[in-house]
C-alpha cells in the first residue's frame, strides 16, 4: 500500500488551522513514527487518513487513487485505534470482538477474533469480562478490534499511554511484528517507542512537517549540539535547553542543547529525543 500527501491543508470552521501544506510518502512495509507537541495536527492527520474528515485543501491518494474514490476499500483495508476508544464493560473479551467483527463485515468473524485475540496475546483472557481487565489488557483489546480483517494499514494514537514498562515491551514486540507485511502508523509521545521500534520517523509542528526520513537522520542532525556538564553556577544554564539534572556524589551533572555548546560542556552521542528537543528548539526562534 502506498499513500501520496500532497499539499494537505485543513483549517476547522472555527479558523483553527490544523495542517499547513502537508506532503508526505507513506509506503508498506513500515513502522512509521509519528511525533509532536499537543496541536501540532496529528490527530488531524490521523483523521484524514481514515476519512474521518476531508481536507480543505490538497489531496490524499492511496495506491494512485483519490482517497474520495477509494473510501470503501479504505474502510476494508484500515484498522485504527483512537486514543479514546469506547469499550462495552458488561461484554466479554470474545463477545466484544465478535460484535466488532460483524460490524467491519468480516466472513469467517470466528476465525477473525481468534487470529486477533492470539495476535494481541489475549486468548486466555477471551472470556473474561473486559470490566476486570488491567489497563493494558483493554488496550490490547484496542489492538485487537483494529486487526480484525487482517488491515493493510493500521493506525494507532497514544496505545501505550498508562502502560507500565513490561506492558510497553509487549505492545513494542507487537507493533514489530505487525510492520513487517503492512504500514503502521504509530502517533505518540513516548520517544523511546520510537526509537524501539520505528523505521521511519515525521515530525509536525505547527501544522507542518518539520522532518521526515530515518530516526538516524534526525540524530545526525544533533551532533555537536547536546553536551553534559557539572553544574558550579546557575547562570550556567542560560541560553541552553536543560533536558536533565542528576544529583551525584561530585555535584550536579547536567545534559543540555544548545545551537552553539558553551566551552564548559564536553560534547557527547545525542539520543532520538535530543534530536527532537532540538528540532522543536530551532523551529520555535524560526
Amino acid at each position: 500500500m502506498d499513500i501520496s500527501i500532497s499539499n494537505l491543508t485543513m483549517t476547522y470552521p472555527t479558523g483553527k488551522a490544523a495542517l499547513r501544506g502537508v506532503d508526505l510518502t507513506l509506503a508498506s512495509p513500515a513502522l512509521i513514527g509519528l511525533l509532536g507537541p499537543n496541536g501540532a495536527g496529528k490527530s488531524t492527520l490521523m483523521k484524514l487518513l481514515t476519512a474521518g474528515l476531508w481536507p480543505t485543501a490538497g489531496s490524499i491518494l492511496l495506491d494512485g487513487q483519490p482517497l474520495a474514490k477509494q473510501e470503501q476499500r479504505l474502510k476494508a483495508c484500515l484498522g485504527y485505534l483512537p486514543q479514546s476508544f469506547g469499550l462495552y464493560d458488561e461484554l466479554t473479551v470474545w463477545q466484544f470482538l465478535d460484535y466488532m467483527a460483524a460490524l467491519k463485515g468480516c466472513r469467517d468473524s470466528r476465525v477473525e477474533v481468534e487470529s486477533a485475540l492470539r495476535a494481541a496475546d489475549l486468548y486466555g483472557k477471551r472470556k473474561s469480562p473486559i470490566r476486570a481487565l488491567s489497563g493494558g489488557q483493554r488496550q490490547r483489546v484496542g489492538i485487537a478490534q483494529a486487526l480484525l480483517g487482517s488491515p493493510e494499514l493500521l493506525i494507532l494514537d497514544e496505545p501505550t499511554v498508562g502502560l507500565d514498562p513490561e506492558e510497553r515491551l509487549i505492545f513494542r514486540d507487537l507493533f514489530s511484528r505487525l510492520a513487517q507485511d503492512r504500514l503502521v502508523l504509530l502517533s505518540t509521545h513516548i520517544i523511546e517507542d520510537v526509537q524501539s521500534v520505528c523505521n521511519a520517523l515525521v515530525v509536525l509542528h505547527e501544522g507542518r512537517v518539520r522532518f521526515a526520513g530515518e530516526p538516524d537522520r534526525l540524530v545526525a542532525m544533533a551532533e555537536g549540539h547536546v553536551g553534559v556538564f557539572r553544574e558550579t553556577d546557575p547562570a550556567q544554564e542560560q541560553g541552553l535547553r536543560i533536558t536533565s539534572r542528576v544529583n551525584t556524589a561530585g555535584g550536579v551533572v547536567c545534559r543540555a542543547i544548545a545551537q552553539t555548546l558553551p566551552t564548559f560542556a564536553s560534547p557527547v552521542e545525542p539520543t532520538l529525543e535530543d534530536a527532537y528537543i532540538f528540532l522543536l528548539a530551532k523551529e520555535a526562534v524560526q
